[in-house]
């Protein structure tokens, strides 16, 4: 951290919101500490990655760091206080907040880029900055050091903050991620559903009718194997089944998970826990280092994932024991051509066309939904609707004109439309869309839907949908905790589950 003579600009503005305060911090309250301000906004996956490296700082400073979260937003749906107060409880984030709607401090602080952390002095001046996710070790020496100096020239003063964190929501489910179907084994009690409880940090079997039949996980947050009951996940999203196993995109933990069904042995297919780098060549398992796993998909011997952390699409190989780059060269863009050359950014819901040939892809960052397709040269990335990482809406039309917002969700529907088409959970909407491939269009689906409900809630950022056959569909109303059941012919819905 290079000195420099720059005073910091003041944090406390009037019409700022705070979160896990009683009241706004000034600079005059922090006075005595090393203040560090991460700029960040909820969506961005880089953002979260940073989040346990913040926290382990203050269980190590806890009387000297004052971590202060700048919510500076990128989509429309994050300028929503309500929507900071849900991610911030949603990500575990216990420090305090300033949501910065209109960049005011982003202008000030001469940020460029999400995250970025600023250091500020004890008494008061700018002394670092960092953009990107910082080495958690290194930063951790650094902030020692940099203590040391501060506490030889006597300009500490060690003190506990006054804190007010957000309440986790009291819930049958919380925060809930993908929901999909559990393929029939010869021991089912009829159709089944699985739920990633990624707040409880669990996995739920739900029968027909929404009912709880089983849960996988302690419920406490951790990276541990054994029995449904012991084993621990962290924010899981993503699932995948087939007669013998339930596969979990174990996203806080950097990892894929495997539940046996016959068991309820929970081990570890790929990921060692540590957010992991660009996917470059084949590895075996126990080699695979991954990032935020968000979403899966399978097709036989073929695992697909959606590597959002580092904007790739990956695939595990069961016959080859080994984890494979699929697309996306680790660039943050949208870019199509050869799968290994193409950009994407933060690929988040995944769903196969009915013959395996296809995978499409909610690629979130840029709002688009994109396919990886087979050729005979080797398989390409192409973009079906959405044009850029700053380039979002609500707008039905033409895949040319057509705009979401950081879509999170996928499932193919044979109902829209002559060829068939995609269900989108386009979560920043908080609206169902359908992709028709027939006509290439983009519409929504739920306009005009009757609620059933005695309490109507709207819907508030949907992380997954499941379409059953052509009579329902099933989605994850993640902000709302709870599952929908959804009636396309009668134009029905209501809480299914939740």
């Amino acid at each position: 951290m290079p000195a420099a003579a720059v005073r910091a600009p003041e944090i406390d503005r009037p019409g700022l919101a705070w979160f896990n305060v009683p009241q706004p911090l000034s600079l005059a309250d922090l006075r005595g500490k090393l203040l560090i301000l991460d700029f960040w906004t909820f969506c961005c996956i880089n953002c979260l990655h940073i989040l346990p490296t913040l926290k382990r700082l203050e269980q190590a400073f806890p009387e000297d760091v004052a971590v202060i979260g700048v919510h500076s937003p990128k989509f429309a749906a994050e300028r929503e206080p309500e929507a900071v107060r849900h991610a911030i409880a949603r990500h575990g984030i216990a420090h305090p907040v300033v949501h910065d709607p209109d960049f005011l401090l982003w202008q000030e602080y001469a940020v460029r880029a999400w995250p970025t952390l600023i250091f500020v002095s004890p008494d008061g001046y700018v002394i670092g900055q960092h953009s990107g996710e910082p080495d958690a070790e290194r930063l951790q020496e650094v902030v020692e050091k940099t203590l040391k100096d501060y506490r030889r020239k006597g300009t500490m003063r060690p003190r506990p903050l006054d804190l007010e964190p957000e309440r986790m929501p009291s819930a049958r489910f919380r925060f809930p991620g993908k929901i999909k179907p559990l393929p029939e084994a010869p021991d089912s009690p009829g159709k089944l559903w699985i739920l990633a409880d990624s707040g409880h940090h669990q996995i739920v079997i739900l029968d027909d009718e929404g009912r709880e039949l089983m849960r996988f996980g302690s419920g406490e947050a951790g990276f541990a194997s054994g029995p449904a009951d012991r084993a621990r996940f962290r924010d899981p999203q993503g699932l995948a089944a087939d007669t013998g196993a339930i596969y979990v995109a174990d996203t806080g933990n950097h990892a894929i998970r495997r539940i046996d069904r016959q068991t309820g042995q929970v081990t570890t297919l790929a990921g060692n826990g540590r957010r992991g780098y660009v996917l470059q060549s084949a590895v075996p398992f126990a080699d695979a280092e991954l990032a935020s796993p968000w979403d899966l998909a399978l097709s036989g011997g073929t695992l697909y994932f959606a590597n959002a952390g580092t904007h790739q699409l990956g695939y595990i190989d069961f016959a080859r024991a080994e984890v494979v780059r699929l697309a996306g060269s680790g660039g943050e863009n949208i870019t199509d051509g050869p799968a290994a050359e193409a950009t994407l950014a933060q690929p988040s819901g995944l769903a196969l066309s009915p013959d395996g040939g296809t995978l499409y892809f909610a690629d979130s960052e840029t709002s688009s939904v994109r396919a990886v397709r087979s050729t005979p040269e080797g398989p390409v990335v192409e973009t079906l609707v959405g044009q850029g990482l700053f380039e979002f809406g609500h707008v039905n039309g033409d895949y040319a004109s057509a705009r979401l917002q950081h879509c999170l969700g996928l499932d193919w529907w044979e109902e829209a439309g002559p060829e068939g088409g995609l269900l989108v959970a386009d979560s920043y909407n908080n609206a169902l869309r359908v992709v028709d491939f027939a006509d290439r269009t983009v519409r929504d689906l739920d306009d005009g839907f009757l609620c059933e409900d005695s309490l109507c809630l709207p819907l508030a950022e949907l992380a997954g949908i499941a379409a059953d056959g052509s009579g329902r569909l099933l989605v994850s109303d993640t902000n709302n905790h709870r599952v929908l059941e959804y009636l396309p012919a009668t134009r029905r819905y209501r809480t299914w589950s939740g």
